[in-house]
Parts: structure tokens; C-alpha cells; sequence
């Protein structure tokens, strides 16, 4: 098992992975495409590049789905993305600035830095942007 840190994905290739997990089936790229602003010659290209990795099968003609690597890591960066938020909401930024704020620096916080948050928030299970769950961050 490879251990991740959290940072192996550009802030767009996170974005992928997080939309492919909460649609959680098969989905199109055009469908991809159009929900994150972008050229369906750039969605192939990223979703190619997540494929060649492991985070992502491609069906042609179908669409592309998490494999089960894909789903654990997305899980991890969404609850990176959730903890992030719930902690700027201690310091005095609404729930919605929080969640807007976090989506802007959470790709490059690593996860032993998350880990650390967590703890000192005392591994807080809801945030403001969701549920938070406490997953294994091994990935193989």
C-alpha cells in the first residue's frame, strides 16, 4: 500500500476526483466537462491522466468511474476539504466563506497537517460543509 500525502493532485485533478465521488456511478465527460468549466478536450486529457494513475476508469463511450484507490482518495480530500472549513469557521468566517476559502488552499495542505488539525479539534465527525469521517489515508 502506498501511504498519500495529500498532495499528489493538482487543485483540478482533486476537483475530478471529489465530483466523481459524490455522483458515486458512471459518469459522462461531457457531463464532467460542462460541471467544471472546462474543454471536453481538457476533461479527456485530465481524466486520461487520473486513469494512467489508478484513481479513475475509463469505459469508452460510457464514461469514467472512481476504482476503489479513486474512491478512498477522493473520501480523504473530501474530508480534508470538510475539516479545513470547519476549522476557518473557528476563527470567525461563516459557514459559506469557509467552505468557499478552504476550496481555495485545501490542495496543498498535506494530510499529516490535517491529521494534526483533526486531533486538536478533537476528531470532529460533522462540519460545515458535511460529514467528517475518519478513513485510512493507505491507498494501494
Amino acid at each position: 500500500m502506498q501511504e498519500i500525502t495529500g498532495l499528489e493532485l493538482s487543485p483540478k485533478k482533486v476537483e475530478y476526483l471529489k465530483f466523481l465521488f459524490k455522483k458515486g456511478e458512471l459518469v459522462r465527460t461531457t457531463d464532467i466537462s460542462s460541471q467544471l468549466g472546462v474543454d471536453p478536450s481538457t476533461s479527456t486529457k485530465t481524466l486520461g491522466d487520473l486513469a494512467e494513475s489508478g484513481y479513475v476508469d475509463h469505459i469508452p463511450y460510457r464514461g469514467v468511474r472512481l476504482t476503489d484507490v479513486g474512491a478512498r482518495y477522493a473520501e480523504f480530500l473530501i474530508n480534508r476539504h470538510n475539516i479545513l472549513s470547519l476549522m476557518l469557521t473557528h476563527y470567525g468566517l461563516s459557514s459559506e466563506d469557509a467552505c468557499e476559502e478552504a476550496s481555495r488552499f485545501e490542495s496543498f495542505v498535506s494530510r499529516s497537517a490535517v491529521d494534526r488539525i483533526c486531533s486538536s479539534m478533537g476528531h470532529p465527525t460533522v462540519g460545515v460543509c458535511g460529514k467528517i469521517g475518519h478513513v485510512s489515508c493507505d491507498i494501494s
